[in-house]
């Protein structure tokens, strides 16, 4: 398959580095609760967001060390939901301010916790909680399906639930969406990939990634086989590879906007139109 590309005009100048296309496609109303959806990008990517506003919440049961949080859109309901999954160093404020923003878009968020409430400060503490963490893949599969169960049990979800996530919690989503519960979208930034066809054939979901192509751990090469895959396997993908950026772009706009701004509005453009096609 052609494998999107594009370059921005810019006024400036992996994973193991840090984690520092298409038109959007319309939302179908499925009979979910609609607030005002809009494509700006969010505040939160441009270091300009409130602190934010949602709660802490205890999903793992029997796990006091566990905890997530949730934003909730105003009205209603009922609203489709997305699990979003952090980086290699944790749960962060950055992460809890795109919960808020997929609030505002009318999603029920709930960013979850993998290291249990700890975060790393530096490289050799980041690297300590990934490895930790992925050597125990069975228990992220089991933090995850709780996420998704506290979400599917309230009344304002309406049953449709995405996982998205960033570096680290880019391939955990893909990881969790071979082995983990039901659920009916996955998005990736810059995560680690799958490219065995028999293991992708286990996906039953669209799939949307975003990647860089300065990033030296998920090479350009790599998307396109990854993406290759999904189409001869006929998994509805939209992957998207942007010239000119590197690893972690997207979250942190605000470390070299001049840069990073265009790619990443049109990766957020593609993304609104993916999960409302997909979840609305």
């Amino acid at each position: 398959m052609a494998l999107g590309r594009t370059t921005f005009l810019v006024l400036g100048s992996a994973f193991a580095a840090g984690c520092t296309g298409k038109a959007p496609r319309q939302a179908e109303d499925v009979g979910s609760a609609q607030l005002p959806v809009t494509s700006s990008i969010p505040a939160a990517i441009l270091g300009e967001a409130p602190p934010p506003r949602g709660e802490t919440v205890k999903y793992a049961p029997g796990d006091t060390m566990t905890r997530g949080y949730l934003s909730v859109p105003g009205g209603e309901g009922p609203f489709p939901a997305l699990i979003l999954i952090h980086e290699w160093n944790g749960l962060g404020d950055r992460v809890r301010q795109v919960a808020d923003a997929f609030a505002d878009q009318g999603y029920v968020a709930l960013a979850a916790d993998l290291y249990r409430g700890r975060t790393g400060s530096n490289r050799d503490e980041n690297m300590a909680l990934v490895n930790e963490t992925r050597g125990d893949m069975a228990a992220v599969i089991a933090n995850l399906d709780q996420a998704q169960r506290l979400l599917r049990d309230r009344p304002d979800v309406t049953g449709k639930v995405g996982v998205m996530g960033w570096c680290f919690g880019g391939g955990i989503a893909l990881g969790y969406a071979l082995g983990g519960e039901d659920h009916d979208a996955t998005a990736i930034f810059y995560g680690s990939l799958i490219e065995d066809p028999a293991e992708l054939a286990r996906l039953d979901h669209p799939v949307y990634g975003t990647f860089a192509e300065l990033d030296q751990g998920i090479p350009p090469e790599q998307v396109e086989r990854f993406a290759t895959a999904l189409a001869a396997l006929g998994i509805d993908n939209d992957i998207h590879v942007y010239d000119a950026v590197n690893h972690g772009f997207w979250l942190r706009v605000d470390e070299d906007r001049a840069v990073r701004e265009g790619p990443a509005r049109d990766a957020w453009e593609r993304l609104v139109g993916f999960l409302g096609r997909v979840l609305r």
